[in-house]
């Protein structure tokens, strides 16, 4: 962090409006915009520390903004509590361990499941019989996905679709998700010595940029009807994983 210049600051700060600008306006996003750009930038390690604060903002942003955030914690506890405990987990392996080959992996279940979904496969529905388990399960891969690769919201994705929510209960459970995952990776590189008060200093300004065109996207959601909202977000799906197979590719050459 000491390296950064005024210059890799500045352009942060436009990573930061076009993060929150795309979160606000879909309800997700914000660290598969901004993790992958500032990665251009800087280290992934410090990526991830750039968008801490940002993305714990953005996320308490949208739930106070949200409507019926109590029902969705009410239902969806169990897929929040398990995402706490795999992104404890995934965050521990990224301060240790190199992330890149789950990135592969997760964007190769991506594409298997849009594949599948779009060639007329299995359909939604199969979760209902199980929900707690499935809420377990899913819970600990979004939260090991989101502590390794910053990107837990590709997991909950497949989640919310088998389960054919809708916009508002998919971006308030998405949200709830997302929070309880980075105040766990938040804890996490606390406890490493990875988040300092210089960090800190640096991201609070971030996080307020973030915010403040998180509100200016809020303004845009409404006016995108519910047909082609779901097209985005399975369009937002498939190009998150190739942006992950990319990735690979970069940092495995």
């Amino acid at each position: 962090m000491d390296e950064i210049g005024v210059t890799v600051l500045a352009l942060a700060a436009l990573v930061m409006l076009a993060a929150g600008l795309v979160h606000g306006t879909l309800g997700m996003g914000f660290p598969v915009v901004a993790t992958p750009l500032l990665a251009l930038l800087v280290d992934v390690r410090t990526a991830i520390l750039l968008t801490l604060l940002p993305t714990a903002a953005v996320n308490v942003a949208s739930i106070v903004r949200g409507a019926g955030f109590r029902a969705t914690a009410r239902r969806f506890w169990p897929l929040a509590l398990a995402g706490v405990a795999g992104s404890t987990a995934g965050s521990q392996l990224l301060v240790s361990v190199d992330p890149a080959p789950f990135k592969l992996l997760l964007a190769l279940l991506v594409l298997l499941y849009l594949a599948v979904s779009g060639s007329g496969g299995p359909r939604p529905g199969r979760l209902q019989g199980h929900p707690r388990a499935a809420m377990l399960a899913f819970g600990l891969a979004a939260g090991l996905a989101g502590g390794t690769t910053n990107v837990m919201v590709t997991v909950l994705i497949v989640y919310a679709l088998e389960l054919e929510l809708g916009r508002p209960q998919m971006v308030s459970m998405f949200n709830l998700c997302f929070l309880g995952g980075k105040l766990a990776q938040i804890g996490v590189f606390t406890a490493s010595g990875l988040l300092t008060l210089p960090v800190v200093g640096i991201t609070a300004a971030l996080a307020a940029l973030a915010a403040t065109a998180l509100w200016a996207g809020m303004r845009l959601q409404d006016r995108i009807p519910g047909e082609t909202y779901r097209k985005l977000v399975k369009g937002v799906l498939l190009v998150l994983a190739l942006v992950l197979i990319a990735q690979f590719a970069v940092e495995s050459a």
